[in-house]
C-alpha cells in the first residue's frame, strides 16, 4: 500500500505557500508506517513547527498503469478525509539545502486517516465541503471543485509513473489555512456535515 500525496492542488494554497502553480500535478509519496487511525497523536520530539493539512482521500480499487483520463473514475468508489502533517522547519530545511523532503512529510503516523469511507455516490465534487476545527475554531475550509488537477486527472498522471495498486491512497492536496499544532490540540475534519476524523494531540 502507497500513500501518494498531492502538492499545490489548491491555488490558494499554493498562495499562502508563496510557490508558483503547477503547470502538471505534483506528487510525493510517504510509506505505509506513516498510517494513523483515529486517537491520539504524538507530537515527534524532532520537530518544533508542526502543520495540519486536510485533504480529501481517494482509495484505489484495483490495478492500473497508464490509465487513460476517460477511464479513471472506475478506480476508486470511495472518499474519506485525512491530514497531511509536515514538520514545516525540517521541509524548510530541506529546501534551503535541495534536499527530498521523506524527513518533513513521511515520518511516522504523518498521515492520519479516518476510518469512515463515504461511497462516491454520496459526494458531488462540485457541491462537495470539508472542513478542518482546531480546537472548535475553523481552519481550513476545502472545495474539491476548485481542485487544480481533478482526481480523474491525478490518477491518470500518476499511473504513467507508477503502478496503481488496490489499497493505495491518494491525498488530493489541501487548501489554505494550513497551520501549526500543538500538544494539548485536538482537531476535527468534517465533510458535507459529516465528522469522519478526530485527533488530539499528545
Amino acid at each position: 500500500m502507497k500513500i501518494i500525496c498531492i502538492g499545490r492542488n489548491y491555488a490558494d494554497h499554493a498562495k499562502e505557500m508563496k510557490a508558483a502553480l503547477p503547470t502538471e500535478p505534483l506528487y510525493f509519496l510517504k510509506p505505509d508506517t506513516a498510517l494513523l487511525r483515529e486517537g491520539d497523536f504524538y507530537y515527534p520530539a524532532f520537530t518544533k513547527d508542526l502543520h495540519f493539512e486536510c485533504e480529501l482521500v481517494v482509495r484505489i480499487e484495483k490495478v492500473g498503469k497508464h490509465i487513460a483520463p476517460e477511464f479513471a473514475h472506475k478506480y476508486y468508489t470511495h472518499f474519506t478525509l485525512g491530514i497531511d502533517f509536515t514538520a514545516r522547519d525540517l521541509q524548510q530545511q530541506c529546501k534551503e539545502n535541495g534536499l527530498p523532503w521523506e524527513k518533513a512529510k513521511g515520518f511516522d503516523h504523518s498521515a492520519p486517516l479516518s476510518n469512515t469511507w463515504i461511497e462516491k455516490s454520496e459526494v458531488k465534487l462540485d457541491e462537495a465541503e470539508f472542513k478542518l476545527f482546531q480546537n472548535g475554531e475553523l481552519r481550513q475550509i476545502g472545495h474539491p471543485k476548485d481542485f487544480i488537477f481533478s482526481i480523474d486527472t491525478v490518477i491518470s498522471y500518476v499511473s504513467q509513473f507508477i503502478t496503481l495498486k488496490t489499497g493505495d491512497l491518494i491525498f488530493t492536496g489541501t487548501p489554505a489555512g494550513v497551520g501549526p499544532v500543538h500538544i494539548g490540540d485536538s482537531l476535527r475534519a468534517v465533510l458535507n456535515g459529516q465528522t469522519l476524523l478526530e485527533l488530539n494531540i499528545k
